[in-house]
């Protein structure tokens, strides 16, 4: 054998390894038979001392709402368990995760993907990784008026999240907005909003069967946002105020009718 064709052949080997761990990953994670295993690393986003004490003082328990929001939507597709999800909070990392391409190529993004899987791998001290742990990078941000955070998002191969999040305890419901929302993206859920952060009617929309134009008090929780009474594009306050559409339980895979449904296809 050539050393050309040993090289292909180990790196097909590579491919078919890392395909296998991800469909046995995904298979974990979306049967739902067990709660979630879900790591939260915090990061100093931007090196600031607010960020410094947000850190410091969280708790696992920080993200309470985030476990009582999936109980409570799942449960609406028969999937009932509890607790939803088992958060382990580790210790903050001094390393940032590689940034995603600015200009969106498929190549780029590609190789990015690649790279942050590396470095999440790379941040572990087992030699192999933690099947089945959805890892959430969060970063933490001092709040400054008028100023953006950066795009937060989450992999489901790799089971991999990285959000940015203010260094606010009044700002603690609205990051676990953000923190669930890229969690259900680890899981397949798909975004449910069209360019400018409009929410897509009518899977965007809580009650999506009311007409576009009324307003509501809910958002969709992979829309993020909501139109409210003035005409306003707003997040809401908390997770008790989001939903997961039909749309979201199918793609994360506790639509229980769905699933009934397809038993019965099969059988016949």
């Amino acid at each position: 054998m050539t050393f050309r064709r040993f090289r292909i052949l180990l790196l097909l080997g590579v491919l078919a390894a890392a395909a296998g761990m991800t469909w046995l990953e995904q298979s974990m994670v979306r049967a739902w038979r067990a709660p979630l295993a879900v790591a939260v690393i915090p990061i100093n986003g931007d090196g600031s001392v607010p960020a410094a004490e947000t850190i410091r003082a969280l708790q696992a328990g920080d993200f309470d709402d985030i476990n009582a929001f999936l109980e409570r939507e799942t449960a609406r597709y028969g999937v009932k368990q509890s607790p939803a999800m088992q958060v382990t909070l580790l210790p903050g990392s001094k390393q940032k995760p590689p940034a995603p391409p600015r200009d969106g190529s498929v190549l780029k993004t590609v190789f990015w993907s690649l790279q942050l899987r590396w470095w999440v791998y790379r941040q572990s001290d087992a030699w192999l990784p933690q099947l089945g742990t959805i890892k959430l990078y969060v970063l933490y941000h001092a709040p400054e008026e008028g100023i953006a955070l950066e795009h937060s998002l989450g992999l489901q191969k790799g089971l991999i999240g990285v959000v940015h999040a203010f260094a606010d305890a009044r700002q603690t419901r609205q990051n676990n907005i953000v923190i669930a929302h890229e969690l259900l993206h680890t899981l397949g859920a798909t975004d449910k909003y069209a360019a400018g952060g409009m929410p897509i009617y009518p899977q965007g929309y809580a009650e999506p069967e009311l007409p576009q134009h009324l307003p509501r008090r809910e958002a969709e929780i992979m829309a993020g946002r909501l139109v409210d009474a003035a005409g306003r594009l707003v997040m809401p306050p908390s997770l008790e105020q989001c939903v997961m559409g039909a749309m979201t339980a199918h793609e994360i895979n506790v639509d229980e009718g769905f699933r009934r449904r397809f038993a019965s296809t099969r059988k016949e």
